[in-house]
């Protein structure tokens, strides 16, 4: 029996207390991208990249245009894996200056058509609507393929229990990961057209011919 197919999956979160709930959440969205994954028959591969190590190199980055060796394998890990979560703090409406500078690295060549799941964190639920204005802007300008649910979590969601009730967190979260799962699964490639596999007819042949006389 052969082995399950692997796909490779890559948290990216940009919260700056240790823990965070940026890193809290997407922990929750990497189990159940990895159990919708599993469920399919496929194998995932879990590598999570928090920004708050590679701060100093990101601003060195951003002023020499030179990654070091451990912020270059970070943006190595997201250009070569099959789906990307992507979690941010909110900070005046949008996200952290962290997560902006991580992706203004990423090559955008090389993000075209990457499955994405966009994913936010912040004090209020006011500040929910960051992640369409902001956020998945981002993601457009990289060409990225962003799963249609994005899931924000404000303080007060993570007290709601563990019931995906309508609209509650748990049930975005399980929303947005099986369209993440979905997005990473191995596509069926199209069978090639045989143009002679359905031929006219020789009768409608003459019949069009003689028409067109």
């Amino acid at each position: 029996m052969s082995a399950p197919a692997t796909r490779s999956l890559v948290v990216v979160t940009a919260g700056l207390s240790e823990p965070s709930s940026s890193r809290l959440l997407g922990d929750r969205l990497a189990a159940a991208v990895e159990r919708h994954l599993r469920e399919a028959g496929l194998e995932p591969r879990l590598e999570v990249i928090e920004l708050r190590a590679h701060a100093v190199d990101l601003a060195n980055q951003m002023l020499t245009g030179f990654p070091t060796p451990s912020l270059q394998a970070a943006l190595d890990a997201v250009l070569g894996a099959d789906g990307v979560i992507a979690v941010t703090p909110i900070f005046s409406g949008s996200y952290n200056g962290l997560f902006k500078l991580f992706f203004d690295a990423i090559d955008r060549d090389g993000f075209r058509a990457k499955p994405v799941l966009i994913a936010a964190t912040g004090g209020t639920p006011r500040h929910s609507l960051a992640i369409e204005h902001a956020v998945r802007p981002l993601f457009a300008y990289l060409r990225a393929a962003v799963v249609p649910t994005g899931v924000y979590a404000a303080t007060e969601d993570w007290g709601r229990g563990a019931v995906a009730t309508d609209g509650s967190l748990v049930e975005r979260i399980e929303r947005a990961a099986t369209e993440l799962a979905v997005a990473m699964a191995p596509q069926p490639s199209a069978a090639p057209h045989d143009a002679f596999a359905d031929p006219v007819p020789f009768e409608d042949l003459l019949r069009r011919s003689s028409t067109e006389a």
